[in-house]
């Protein structure tokens, strides 16, 4: 069992310092649990409390079923994979691998089984013979997740472990990371502040900001429903757009006004019995970037959700244009197909996706309806 209880965990500093406060989590047995959030949000002063190396103020760290506040950092039966790799300069890979195995006195026939075993998996048997300094970045990320592997943790911590990696890489080992966690079975907590990263590799996703959790899910939940606007804005990219609206009815009919402009919501949304609370009141409009359209047809498919933008830039991106709007001065980025036609101080119509439109309250900051 390689479960993880965090239990009203906190993490104070002297001063008046809160780094981490009330974290409540349960990690299950074989999840790749990722801890995301801007830098300064507590993510990997939590990944350190876990793994003993900065002490709990208070609450309950359970590893297992075993209480481990007090217990020391080797005997907690974890491995930690940095940022910057940790490699000694002076040994070769295989013993860079074996070193902590050869610390612990593991017999030599059983250190040389379990090197070449994790060289297999991470496709490195060829460089157990160099030095750190021959290898490439990606070649010496391997080498330290290869000596976490050896351990046999019954839980990997990885601190940014591709941060270092330039985008190509990171892109090609993020894969690589998925299938090692496949192959090994082994609970993975994780750190990043690139939401790319615990999108892709994720089974659940905790969003952290100011050291409080905002919300934990998988990563198609966080981005079809976002608990507040901060994790709305987190996840996803380009970010989702937001539009200080006012919640209008009119015939039982309901419409978001900014401006001259008007979007009527979908009955769907429109009679769900929340928003008669936020009639004649502002509300925060959600809507993300994809979910805005400037081809003639669907514009002719949603006459209801249509306003007129000016176009500030556009960037082509490969298979799709990014176009920065402005409209009644409020800012908007659509995700469009590489075939529009809009260029740079153009006026041009899009059309709003209103079924996919994200509501929130402008005091709390919190979802109305999604």
């Amino acid at each position: 069992m390689a479960s993880v209880s965090l239990k009203h965990i906190y993490k104070k500093y002297p001063g008046g310092v809160t780094a981490v406060s009330d974290f409540c989590l349960e990690i299950k047995d074989k999840e790749f649990l990722i801890l995301v959030g801007p830098s300064g949000c507590g993510k990997t002063t939590t990944l350190r409390m876990i793994a003993g190396l900065e002490e709990i103020t208070e609450g309950e760290l359970f590893i297992g079923d075993k209480l481990v506040n007090d217990v020391a950092p080797k005997d907690r039966d974890i491995a930690m994979v940095f940022q910057n790799y940790a490699l000694y300069p002076h040994m070769t890979v295989f013993d860079n691998m074996a070193f902590g195995l050869k610390l612990r006195k593991t017999p030599k026939e059983e250190i040389k089984r379990r090197v070449e075993e994790a060289a297999r998996i991470l496709d490195i048997t060829h460089l157990l013979d160099r030095k750190p300094k021959a290898l490439s970045g990606g070649q010496k990320q391997r080498v330290a997740l290869g000596r976490a592997i050896v351990r046999k943790p019954t839980v990997f911590l990885l601190d940014e472990p591709l941060s270092n990696l330039d985008a190509k890489l990171r892109a090609t080992m993020r894969t690589e990371l998925t299938k090692i966690h496949q192959r090994i079975g082994t609970t993975f907590i994780y750190v990043t502040h690139d939401q790319t990263e615990a999108m892709t590799m994720a089974t659940r996703i905790v969003v952290m900001k100011d050291g409080l959790i905002q919300q934990v899910d998988t990563p198609q939940n966080l981005y079809d429903m976002p608990i507040n606007l901060f994790v709305a804005g987190f996840i996803g990219t380009p970010q989702m757009n937001f539009v200080d609206c006012e919640l209008e009815e009119d015939h039982g009919e309901m419409f978001l006004n900014f401006g001259n402009s008007s979007v009527k919501l979908p009955p769907e949304k429109a009679n769900n019995p929340i928003l008669k609370d936020y009639v004649g009141k502002e509300v925060v409009m959600g809507v993300r970037p994809e979910c805005i359209h400037d081809d003639q047809k669907t514009i002719d498919a949603m006459p209801g959700s249509v306003i007129e933008c000016d176009v500030e830039v556009t960037e082509l991106m490969g298979a799709e244009i990014y176009l920065y709007l402005e409209c009644d001065q409020q800012k908007f980025t659509a995700k469009v197909s590489n075939r529009s036609k809009a260029r740079a101080g153009d006026v041009i119509k899009v059309a709003i996706d209103a079924s996919k439109i994200h509501l929130f309250d402008k005091d709390t900051e919190r979802f109305i309806i999604h």
